[in-house]
């Protein structure tokens, strides 16, 4: 069995809910991310999401593409992130997911790169510009060894979620707001119907992602998802100014204060 439906059948039997935090790969340098991602594993995250750097990350606000451009200027390849799951593999074995763009994909090669996450031993992929009409090439490649994991939005009809929750493998991706990523003050009045109206279509795993950067937020999202995606407040604990141990003690520190409250 794949290591993310795994982790969530196990946390699901003892009642709890998976913590997902997002880091983007090779931030804020290749040695110092490795260290944060293991941090982080013994720290009581779930599962790992690794943003591959882009140029052009259409779906995501200033803070990750400020971390996904430093990645850039400092030459992180997707081969690299390749190399860091790899890394990875060696001291943890929790699930790992990558994030990035179609156009990456592409330009690498669909089946080269399904070979090489494989290889790699990454478990899923987040490809949040893939609309699941447009997916056969790529879940071709993958050839369900890789879980697909596809973006739900708020708005999305019943037509449209009934589609992508038919596709999406591994969990599914609620975004909780329309726009980009990013820490937010507080999160849609409607989250709890929106997480319901998926509810009514799939039982597969559900993992709400976009804004969620406070305790009490991811409390709140745990009482009715599966999982808490935590991605821009999580980068922004990782000021490149601080020595590499302070930024490991920080982030330690934020996820288990947040696990705790799940």
């Amino acid at each position: 069995m794949n290591r993310i439906r795994k982790k969530f059948e196990e946390l699901r039997k003892k009642g709890e809910k998976a913590l997902i935090p997002y880091i983007t790969g090779g931030y804020p340098s290749y040695e110092s991310c490795k260290k944060i991602i293991e941090a982080m594993a013994l720290a009581g995250a779930d599962i790992v999401e690794i943003g591959i750097p882009f140029s052009d990350p259409l779906a995501d606000g200033p803070t990750i593409q400020k971390a996904s451009q430093i990645a850039l200027s400092q030459g992180v390849t997707t081969q690299d992130i390749f190399n860091l799951v790899s890394d990875l593999r060696k001291s943890t074995d929790i699930p790992i997911v990558l994030m990035t763009y179609y156009n990456l994909f592409y330009r690498y090669g669909l089946e080269r790169f399904a070979n090489e996450a494989l290889k790699a031993e990454v478990d899923g992929v987040i490809i949040p510009d893939l609309p699941p009409e447009e997916s056969s090439d790529w879940l071709k490649v993958s050839k369900n060894k890789l879980e697909t994991i596809f973006l739900i939005a708020p708005t999305s009809t019943d037509d449209r979620i009934e589609k992508i929750v038919s596709l999406s493998q591994g969990f599914i991706y609620c975004v909780s707001l329309t726009g980009v990523t990013g820490a937010r003050g507080s999160l849609p009045s409607d989250l709890g119907g929106f997480i319901q109206r998926v509810r009514l279509k799939t039982d597969k795993y559900l993992a709400v992602g976009f804004g969620v950067s406070e305790p009490e937020q991811a409390k709140l999202v745990a009482s009715i998802a599966d999982g808490v995606i935590i991605g821009s407040a999580l980068i922004d604990l990782i000021d490149k100014n601080l020595s590499e141990e302070e930024q490991v003690k920080k982030v330690v520190k934020f996820i288990k204060k947040m696990k705790e409250v799940m």
